[in-house]
């Protein structure tokens, strides 16, 4: 298995063709330099907070409500990642016993990813409106076949198979604004017929810092006669009483299997960017990003099961009922109802995609827990996220709190970016397969023998 060593990026130089662009170039090096010296100098988090420099393979988390800080809207900030080139001895890195493999790249914008049930993979590559497909896996580790199978989409993020099974005969999209539907027989490598609309006038649209969430993602329940789908608030934080703009969002909405009798399923939920439902407990459970601007440890994302008709807080609350300090004194009513998710992470760990690991290959222990991708932070002062996790559940249907590194080496030692996970699927052969939006590629995490023990999580003295 390639390993990501310590290493720094060529130099390169440039020719500045006018004053200007000089100027531009001194003013971008110098913040950008500001901004690593502020990295650097920042100490390291008292636990259980964590930032990149401390993510290891293996190493377990565990945040709980005790641990959170006051609000501190001063100490936010905006550092978005610097994206590179992935250098050439970069790799990603995963717990001994496991091997990863560039299974494709080259992509255009890759985001969520499915596994449909003869194996093949569908991945929405949002920003060209197109669901792509891969088959098979060749000697090098990589993709044997790939085909574009629908395109002239709306931002596609969401993607489910329909009716729930191994004879599935729909692919079902969710554009930002509606859900929608191919014909589909198992092989197809392209839709074999026109899109249908099921669910139009979704709540969509949006790229703004901090809110506007666009992505929706879908999901049937087990015996699919329900079809959920997630929509992420239209701001960070804006009060949602007499706001048209957050109406039906930042909730999980449910619909009947043809896409009528709409309702609100839960609320109060931020941006539920990926959900998935419990294989066994048939439970919805839900990838979540929480609010920003209320400092570098508030407030944790998180991953958890979702309570039908639950409220989780937002905008007034969040994580039981602490009060938002930009909504002091609203809705006490409410204080009382607000659930506390199963799984906290670090805040703005940009929580996207999840799914239950239901393959063989994984060492048994493996078996049932939750991987999600974590695409990386924007806005704490030592980046934090840029990783895949792992969530045991130890065969139960609930989680207890902890989670886990599990692939991690995606932010360089400079404390620059190459790549953004955000997509996890289980191929039918059992190995992870993971979309990473920074490199356009797509990786590929298979076993190769005993997983390495665990490190126990590390809490406050």
């Amino acid at each position: 298995m390639r390993r990501a060593r310590g290493y720094s990026l060529s130099k390169r130089s440039s020719r500045p063709i006018a004053g200007v662009v000089t100027a531009s170039i001194v003013v971008a090096v110098a913040l950008v330099g500001a901004s690593l010296l502020a990295a650097r100098a920042a100490p390291a988090p008292k636990p259980p907070f964590s930032d990149y420099r401390a993510e290891r393979p293996g190493v377990s988390h565990k945040i709980t409500v005790r641990d959170l800080p006051p609000p501190n809207a001063a100490e936010s900030v905006d550092n978005g990642a610097r994206m590179v080139p992935r250098p050439k001895d970069a790799w990603p890195l995963a717990p001994a016993g496991f091997d990863v493999q560039l299974y494709a790249d080259g992509l255009a914008n890759p985001r969520l990813i499915r596994a449909a049930p003869n194996g093949d993979l569908f991945v929405a590559e949002s920003e060209i409106g197109a669901v792509r497909l891969l088959r098979g896996v060749g000697p090098d580790g990589r993709a044997t076949k790939t085909e574009l199978f629908a395109q002239g989409l709306q931002q596609p993020f969401g993607i489910a198979f329909y009716p729930p099974g191994n004879d599935p005969r729909w692919v079902y999209v969710a554009n930002t604004d509606s859900v929608v539907r191919f014909p589909y027989r198992s092989g197809d490598l392209k839709a074999r017929g026109l899109v249908q609309t099921v669910v139009a006038a979704l709540p969509g649209g949006g790229r703004l810092r901090g809110g506007g969430h666009w992505t929706r993602d879908i999901a049937w329940s087990n015996d699919g006669k329900k079809l959920y789908a997630s929509v992420g608030s239209r701001s960070n934080n804006d009060d949602t009483d007499g706001n048209p703009a957050e109406f039906e969002r930042a909730d999980v909405l449910e619909f009947d299997a043809d896409g009528k009798n709409r309702r609100v399923f839960a609320w109060g939920i931020r941006n539920a960017v990926g959900i998935a439902v419990h294989p066994r407990s048939g439970e919805l459970w839900a990838s979540v990003n929480e609010r920003d601007r209320l400092g570098d440890n508030l407030v944790p994302d998180y991953i958890t099961h979702v309570e039908p008709g639950g409220f989780y807080g937002w905008p007034w609350f969040y994580l039981g009922a602490h009060p938002d300090p930009r909504h002091a004194g609203k809705h006490p009513e409410l204080a009382g109802k607000v659930l506390v998710p199963d799984v906290l992470l670090e805040s703005h760990d940009a929580s996207l995609e999840m799914v239950f690991y239901d393959g063989a290959q994984f060492p048994a222990e493996y078996r049932g827990d939750i991987f999600a991708a974590e695409h990386g932070s924007w806005n704490k002062t030592v980046r934090t996220g840029y990783e895949v996790i792992r969530v045991p559940l130890h065969g139960r249907d609930r989680a207890g709190g902890e989670y886990q590194d599990f692939l991690t080496g995606f932010v360089t030692t400079t404390g620059d970016v190459w790549g953004r996970p955000v997509g996890v699927a289980v191929a039918k052969d059992g190995a992870l397969m993971v979309t990473d939006d920074g490199s356009n590629s797509i990786w590929r995490v298979s076993a190769t023998g005993p997983a390495a023990p665990v490190t126990p999580p590390v809490t406050k003295k």
